[in-house]
């Protein structure tokens, strides 16, 4: 029986938010077009969606339908089997490529769905949402259609007018981190963020690079420092459209910030007694800065480093 794995056992804060899916992939069955057919029948689930925002149910938790539901048009994406039961969501009209920032009603439902359920939403967002926003082939341009249970999109063969190309699911890395320099973390804020909200320098991972190296590279861009030490904590699926958030650690001997007012509007450093504080008074006014929420792997980073420097 298939069981989730846990977040990473170096952070002791609690589970990531959006990993720990309870949906077992099942790769044996979304590779079997008549395994998956049989399993297209009345016992089959379907996650239901309003766009790429869940529906909640009367007990707070995600809604879901049959097959029933579903108009005959729509694509379904198989998600893998929950109780022996096929899971399927359907692909919306129209994807979305904005931050989570700028979503708030997608914000306020992650907020509400319990552990499971946010990582069955999660994976499913990601997934629905890259099949809405891939619907043509980036080689050729014509029409592409889902295969594999939705996991791969095929462009059409050449006699068809296509050029047969094959299209996975991608995910972004993206390195978040941690800068200390003398029991002091460095953090900052994009102009995008809510008032006073700071959190940890992150970045895209470029071609070439190592996680390591994109660390060093994204603190120097943005905050003009040099940093030592990279350390990997632990990693987030961030659906919003689908990265990979890989939490690190470093130290940097250099305390004077150069900031590149493109990518950051404020950074600071902030001591441990502010960073407490502020974790602890989620939302208030009296602290120094506004934390990160607890669905964000920055929120966990942050509880890390104060369990770290006990």
């Amino acid at each position: 029986m298939h069981k989730p794995v846990t977040a990473p056992s170096v952070l002791t804060t609690g589970p990531i938010a959006f990993a720990g899916s309870p949906i077992d992939r099942a790769d044996h069955i979304r590779v079997n077009k008549e395994a998956l057919g049989a399993r297209m029948d009345w016992r089959a689930k379907v996650l239901m969606l309003d766009g790429l925002l869940p529906q909640i149910d009367e007990m707070g938790g995600l809604m879901w339908g049959t097959l029933a539901d579903v108009p005959q048009e729509a694509e379904l994406v198989f998600l893998g089997l929950m109780d022996d039961k096929a899971c399927f969501a359907a692909v919306p009209e129209q994807g979305a490529t904005g931050p989570a920032y700028a979503m708030p009603r997608a914000w306020q439902a992650i907020q509400r769905l319990s552990p499971p359920d946010l990582a069955i939403y999660g994976g499913a967002r990601s997934l629905v949402d890259w099949h809405a926003r891939h619907r043509f082939c980036a080689n050729c341009g014509q029409p592409t259609s889902p295969a594999k249970g939705g996991w791969q999109r095929n462009c059409a063969p050449t006699d068809e007018g296509g050029c047969g190309a094959q299209h996975f699911p991608r995910t972004d890395p993206v390195t978040i981190m941690l800068v200390e320099n003398e029991g002091r973390l460095l953090l900052g804020r994009q102009p995008r963020f809510p008032p006073r909200s700071f959190s940890a320098l992150a970045g895209f991972v470029e071609p070439g690079e190592t996680i390591e190296e994109a660390v060093a590279r994204e603190v120097h861009e943005e905050a003009g420092l040099r940093v030592h030490d990279v350390e990997y904590i632990a990693t987030q699926p961030w659906p919003f459209p689908s990265q990979l958030m890989i939490g690190c650690y470093s130290q940097t001997d250099e305390t004077e910030i150069t900031l590149d007012v493109e990518e950051l509007e404020e950074a600071r450093w902030f001591t441990r007694d502010e960073v407490a504080h502020a974790l602890a008074n989620l939302g208030s006014e009296e602290t120094a800065f506004s934390a990160p929420p607890p669905a964000a792997i920055a929120h966990s980073l942050l509880k890390w480093w104060l369990e770290k420097s006990q």
